[in-house]
């Protein structure tokens, strides 16, 4: 059902973006009422405003703790106009209908994060601005809910478009925002009371994103959080729900090597690394880590720790890929990678720092730390010890073995995955299919070392990676049979890593 807008309270902490907002309801003839600050920053545009203390007859009292909790005013947000007792109530009590809510909240976080002063925090705590957004978003069958700076042009839009109507379904999707907003606040407040980071379960965001769909076409999406935290998006389409999966993937993996001199490059396809290597150029890397996997490349999102210069960015374009992430762009490198619209290009300003994992399970939620870390012990058990440059090799070979779902194998050299077996039901698999992609792609086996994400259950694994040349071994070790693996490297002068730090991922 249309409902024309025809009047609007508007109240806000932040006044950025508001203006264009205002001038159109002006424009439209719609009625604004106003209060404090807000209503002073309306009134030097030079637009009419009506003071809510001339409807409540109350001026804002206690500090500015109360202003528009007042019947006068929850009746008109709260006010059914297809309920006639109601209507009859408001003409009774005088309470004037009201079409609009444009409401945000105090500062709360942004306070908690500024200082330890807990008067200066708990006067941020919102009243009145989440009751008048949780009655606007309840009544949304009449109302018009805005509860977020970020939602000004989406609403501007749609009055413009549509001459000041909104749809029953606009306006619903306003009050769903508008209720994980409240959501999120109260939750940050009850966890500065219980004394909690906020980190023990994220679910509502200030800025809550409903996405075009899910995994799959059939599936709702929505993300929780701000990317522009971790973010600049410099070229390309909006995030779908699958390149979120991939980014964070990819994220977690060049964290893997920030601090380092050299340049890393990664390949990511359904969250599994299928290309990466470190070199002194980011050229080089590039190059190296595509020859991984040339034909799992496609279509995937690649990360580099790295700014991406000319050469690198007419190298890349050669091929589809759907989201390109980098610390900094040349700007001849842009003009280049832009030549596709859709492609994603992403600024990364900041490390990702993410202490938690979610997953919902069940009826419930598990919530695990991150696994960071990529050895707790360097135990050498095998035949010899290894050469420096396998010492190289092997660090480099857990951490992207960390990165590949369970059960994972990679292979590594010359600081280049070569191969790399994920997601099989039994390790023997996961190496199977790691030497066929690497002999897919004319890679000598000859030198390269293997990782396990965990340990060895016999020592087919260490046997058929002998029979390929393969000389040099990582894994966590505590299998009841650990000593058949360790028994076949010393039998045949091989290496053997234990590291104590198993890193499975499902």
């Amino acid at each position: 059902m249309q409902k024309k807008v025809r009047s609007a309270l508007i109240s806000v902490f932040y006044k950025d973006g508001l203006e264009p907002l205002v001038k159109l309801l002006s424009e439209q003839g719609v009625a604004i009422y106003s209060t404090g600050g807000t209503q002073q920053f309306i009134e030097k545009l030079g637009l009419e405003c009506i003071p809510v203390e001339s409807v409540t007859d109350y001026p804002s009292i206690l500090g500015g703790r109360v202003k528009t909790l007042h019947p006068k005013i929850f009746g008109g947000i709260l006010g059914r106009r297809a309920v006639q007792q109601d209507i009859n109530e408001m003409k009774e009590y005088e309470i004037p209908e009201i079409d609009m809510v444009v409401v945000d909240l105090y500062p709360f976080e942004e306070t908690l994060a500024q200082t330890n002063e807990e008067k200066l925090i708990i006067e941020k705590i919102d009243i009145g601005g989440p009751s008048m957004i949780r009655a606007a978003a309840k009544n949304f069958s009449d109302l018009l809910v805005v509860a977020s700076k970020s939602d000004y042009e989406v609403a501007i839009k749609i009055l413009s478009e549509q001459s000041g109507e909104t749809s029953l379904e606009q306006r619903k999707n306003f009050a769903a925002k508008a209720f994980e907003i409240v959501a999120h606040y109260d939750f940050a407040i009850s966890n500065y009371f219980n004394g909690t980071n906020g980190n023990e379960f994220i679910y509502a965001s200030a800025n809550p994103h409903v996405m075009r769909y899910g995994e799959n076409p059939h599936q709702t999406g929505i993300f929780y959080g701000n990317l522009k935290e971790l973010f600049n998006q410099l070229n390309g389409k909006e995030l779908s729900y699958n390149n979120l999966v991939d980014v964070d993937a990819a994220m977690h993996l060049i964290n893997e090597f920030q601090g380092e001199k050299d340049v890393t490059f990664a390949i990511i396809k359904h969250t599994n690394v299928c290309g990466i290597s470190t070199r002194s150029s980011t050229a080089q890397a590039w190059k190296d880590a595509l020859a991984g996997d040339p034909e799992s490349a496609f279509g995937g999102v690649l990360v580099c720790n790295n700014a991406i210069d000319i050469t690198t960015a007419q190298l890349i374009n050669e091929i589809f890929f759907e989201v390109l992430i980098a610390p900094s762009f040349n700007e001849d490198a842009l003009e280049v990678l832009k030549s596709k619209k859709n492609r994603i290009l992403l600024q990364q300003t900041q490390p990702l720092q993410a202490k938690l994992q979610f997953k919902s399970t069940l009826n419930g939620v598990l919530t695990q730390e991150y696994d960071n870390g990529n050895f707790s012990t360097w135990e050498v058990v095998g035949g010899r010890n290894c050469t420096a440059a396998e010492k190289e090799d092997l660090i480099f070979a857990n951490k992207v073995c960390k990165h590949l779902k369970s059960n994972a194998i990679a292979l590594v050299k010359n600081k280049q995955l070569i191969g790399k077996g994920c997601g099989q039901t039994s390790r023997i698999d996961s190496l199977r299919q790691s030497i066929e992609k690497a002999k897919q792609f004319d890679f000598d086996l000859a030198g390269a070392v293997l990782a396990s994400d965990a340990f060895f259950p016999f020592d087919d694994c260490v046997k058929m990676s002998h029979a390929e040349n393969i000389g040099a071994f990582i894994q966590p070790g505590g299998s009841i049979r650990d000593k058949d693996s360790i028994e076949y490297c010393k039998e045949n002068n091989l290496a053997m890593v234990i590291t104590g730090m198993r890193h499975f991922r499902h």
